[in-house]
C-alpha cells in the first residue's frame, strides 16, 4: 500500500542513515567506513569514479549485498534487509541504469509486479488498474497507457514505469543510477521535473551520475566516494565543479578538455557526399581532415550512429559516395580496417568487446601480426604490447590476462579504444566514446584524443569523427561540429562559431539545417 508523504515539517529529518559501512571482497576493500545521510525531501547525489564504491554501497542499501560492518536506519529505525524484496517492502527502491522490466507484460502489470492485489490467488484486475493509475498520476504523462505492453513505449517512458512501480510499493527512499544515460534531452527535462515533484512530496532521493553539471543542477547535497571511502560532502551549490572532480580523481585536473596548439588541419582523409542508408541517414555530406576532431551532435534516433555504421560498412548504403583515403565506395568492416579506419561502437558489450575474452585478446583481436611467426601468437609478446596501452590509458586491471567482463565500464571503454590504437588506424570513428564512464576516465580519453590529432613520436596526426550526446564534450573536444536532425546532417562549423544552445536548437529542428 502506498504510504502518505510525511508532513513538510519533518522534511529536514534524516530519512536514511548509513554509518561506517564496510565491505570486502577477498583482498579487495570495496567500502571502508562509508557514511551517508539523506533527509526526507532531499536529493543527495553520490559521485565518484568507476570502482569508487558507489554500486557496492547501493547494493548494501538495496539488500543485494550484506555489509561486513556498519549500521543503517530508516526514519530512525534499524534497517538491515536480507534481500532486495525486503528492502522494497521497507520502502527502498533502486532504479538501475539497465532497466529491469518484463517487456512482454503491460505497463500496469509491471507496476504491480510482485505485489499484485489478489483474492484466493486470483489477480483483481480492477484493483491492479487502480493502483497502476494512482502511481502513474505522479508523472502527468497521460500518453503512458496502462494496458500497453511495456516494450512498445519509449526508453524514457519505461524509466517512468520503473519509478511508478517503486511508488506503488510505498517507496520512501528512491535510488536513481545514471538515470539520464539513455534519455533524450526532452526526457531528461521530464525526469528532472518529476524529481522536483517527488522531492516536494517528501521522498528521499539518492542520485548517481557521471555528469557533474547535471548533479549540480538537480541535487541539494553531494557526497564524493574514492577508493571505497567518503572523501568529501556538502551542499551542491557551495562546491565548485573543479573541486568535485579533484575529490573524485584524487588530483587536480587543470583542463578537462585539452586542446593543444599543435593541432594543424591537414589533407582530407574521409569525404562523404549525399550519403543515405536504408532508413538513416537520409542525407549526409562532410569532409574530415587529418589533424582534426569533427563532432556530430543530435538527439537519440537522429541517425548519427547509422552514419558511422554506414561509413564503416556495418550498415548498407542506399545512395551517395564515400572516399576513405585513396579508396572510393562502400566496403566491408574487414576492408575498412585494412584501409585505415576503425569504429568504436556505442554498444560496448554487444559489439565493441568480446566479453568472454581477456584484456589482451580484446586489444589485439583485429591485428595479431608481430606476435609470432607464421600467424602464431606468443603470449609474452602480446602481453608486452598490451601493457603499453594499459599504462598509457590508465586501464585499471590486474594485467593483460584479466577477463574483460571483470572490469568496470570505464576501463572496458578504454580497452575498446586501445584496440583502435593498437591497430594504428588513421581514421577513428568514435560513437559516444565516454558514455557511462567517470570524469577521470573521460579526462584520460580526452587527452588521448588530443594527442592523436596532434601526432606523436614521429607518427602522422590522426583524424577523428566523433558522435556524442553530451554537448559540453563536443564543444570542448572538437574543432568543428555538425548537427544531425531527422536523418539530415548540417554543414560543419567551427566550435568557436556555435554555442550549446544553438546546437540544441538545430538538433530539435527549431533552427533550420541548411
Amino acid at each position: 500500500m502506498t504510504q502518505s508523504p510525511p508532513a513538510k515539517a519533518s522534511f529536514d529529518s534524516a530519512r536514511l542513515e548509513m554509518r561506517g559501512v564496510c565491505k570486502r571482497f577477498g583482498a579487495t576493500v570495496a567500502l571502508d567506513g562509508v557514511d551517508l545521510t539523506v533527509s526526507a525531501g532531499q536529493v543527495h547525489a553520490l559521485v565518484g569514479e568507476n570502482g569508487a564504491g558507489k554500486s557496492t554501497l547501493m547494493k548494501v542499501l538495496s539488500g543485494a549485498v550484506r555489509a561486513d560492518a556498519g549500521r543503517m536506519s530508516l526514519d530512525g529505525r534499524a534497517y538491515h534487509p536480507r534481500n532486495p524484496l525486503e528492502a522494497r517492502r521497507a520502502g527502498v527502491a533502486m532504479i538501475y541504469q539497465e532497466l529491469s522490466l518484463a517487456p512482454h507484460l503491460t505497463v500496469e502489470e509491471n507496476i504491480v509486479l510482485g505485489v499484485e492485489p489478489t483474492v484466493l490467488g486470483v489477480v483483481r484486475r480492477s484493483e491492479m488498474r487502480r493502483k497502476a493509475l494512482g502511481a502513474l498520476n505522479h508523472f502527468q504523462h497521460p500518453e503512458i497507457r496502462p494496458n500497453v505492453p511495456v516494450r512498445e513505449v519509449s526508453v524514457g517512458a519505461q524509466q517512468l514505469v520503473e519509478i511508478a512501480r517503486a511508488l506503488a510499493t510505498g517507496c520512501r527512499v528512491l535510488v536513481l543510477d545514471e538515470p539520464t544515460s539513455s534519455l533524450t534531452q526532452q526526457d531528461v527535462e521530464r525526469l528532472f521535473n518529476l524529481i522536483s515533484r517527488l522531492k516536494a512530496q517528501g521522498h528521499a532521493i539518492v542520485y548517481i551520475s557521471h555528469f557533474i553539471e547535471e548533479v549540480k543542477r538537480v541535487a541539494d547535497f553531494i557526497t564524493v566516494l574514492r577508493d571505497g571511502k567518503s572523501v568529501g560532502s556538502g551542499p551542491a551549490g557551495e562546491i565548485p565543479v573543479e573541486r568535485i572532480v579533484a575529490m573524485m580523481v584524487g588530483r587536480e585536473i587543470q583542463d578537462l578538455y585539452p586542446r593543444s596548439r599543435l593541432r594543424v588541419q591537414g589533407e582530407a582523409v574521409l569525404e562523404i557526399s549525399d550519403l543515405a542508408g536504408v532508413s538513416k541517414p537520409e542525407s549526409a555530406s562532410l569532409t574530415l581532415h587529418r589533424g582534426e576532431v569533427l563532432g556530430i551532435a543530435g538527439l537519440v534516433g537522429a541517425g548519427r550512429t547509422e552514419l558511422l555504421r554506414a561509413v564503416f560498412g556495418l550498415d548498407p548504403v542506399r545512395r551517395g559516395r564515400i572516399k576513405l583515403g585513396a579508396y572510393i565506395g562502400p566496403a566491408s568492416p574487414v576492408r575498412r580496417w585494412a584501409q585505415g579506419a576503425g569504429l568504436l561502437s556505442e554498444d560496448r558489450k554487444g559489439e565493441g568487446l568480446a566479453i568472454a575474452l581477456s584484456v589482451a585478446d580484446n586489444i589485439t583481436l583485429s591485428r595479431l601480426e608481430g606476435f609470432g611467426p607464421a600467424g602464431l601468437v606468443f603470449p609474452g609478446r602480446q602481453a608486452k604490447a598490451v601493457q603499453r596501452w594499459i599504462d598509457r590509458l590508465r586501464i585499471r586491471c590486474r594485467g593483460p590476462g584479466q577477463g574483460i567482463r571483470e572490469l568496470s565500464g570505464g576501463n572496458q571503454q578504454k580497452v575498446a579504444l586501445a584496440r583502435l590504437l593498437q591497430h594504428d588506424v588513421d581514421v577513428l570513428l568514435l560513437d559516444e566514446p565516454t558514455r557511462g564512464i567517470d570524469v577521470g576516465s573521460k579526462a584520460t580519453i580526452y587527452k588521448m584524443i588530443d594527442d592523436l590529432v596532434c601526432g606523436q613520436s614521429g607518427r602522422p596526426p590522426k583524424a577523428i569523427l566523433m558522435v556524442s550526446s553530451y554537448l559540453p564534450e563536443l564543444v570542448g573536444v572538437c574543432d568543428r561540429v555538425a548537427v544531425m536532425c531527422r536523418g539530415r546532417l548540417s554543414p560543419a562549423r567551427g566550435v568557436r562559431e556555435v554555442s550549446e544552445e544553438e546546437l540544441m536548437l538545430q538538433a530539435t529542428g527549431q533552427e533550420a539545417i541548411s
